[in-house]
């Protein structure tokens, strides 16, 4: 019984250890939004706007990128329950917005996305 118990711990602690955020792991999901999106102190907008600072900035706010009424009307503040959901089906999230992009449909990946992008402040420094 004991190593039973033992042994689902073990897994348990794995299961967790899964969905933990990766911010190295993270920098490589983002190669599929570099294409659009930049980060860093010497990021522009480009196809997309630029995504320091995202996390508890509202949709539809980044000086000189020129959004769709539907983005910038959604009303939306990045969290990260929200962006997750977004970047998973963006046309889901925010019907009529212009970026095209069939979204990343695998958990651990949003979150190691998340974890790369919430290293970004509205400067663009990383933040420890």
């Amino acid at each position: 019984m004991r190593s039973f118990v033992l042994s689902a711990a073990l897994l348990l602690a794995g299961l967790g250890t899964a969905q933990a955020q990766d911010a190295a792991a993270g920098e490589k999901v983002f190669t599929q939004c570099r294409a659009c999106h930049q980060v860093g102190e010497n990021a522009k907008n480009a196809v997309g706007p630029v995504l320091n600072g995202l996390f508890g900035r509202h949709s539809g706010s980044v000086e000189g990128y020129n959004y769709s009424p539907a983005n910038k009307n959604s009303g939306i503040t990045w969290d990260e329950a929200t962006f997750k959901e977004y970047i998973k089906d963006p046309k889901a999230k925010i019907p009529g917005t212009k970026m095209i992009f069939a979204g990343i449909k695998d958990e651990q990946k949003v979150n190691d996305l998340v974890a790369y992008l919430k290293q970004f402040d509205a400067s663009g420094k990383k933040t420890p």
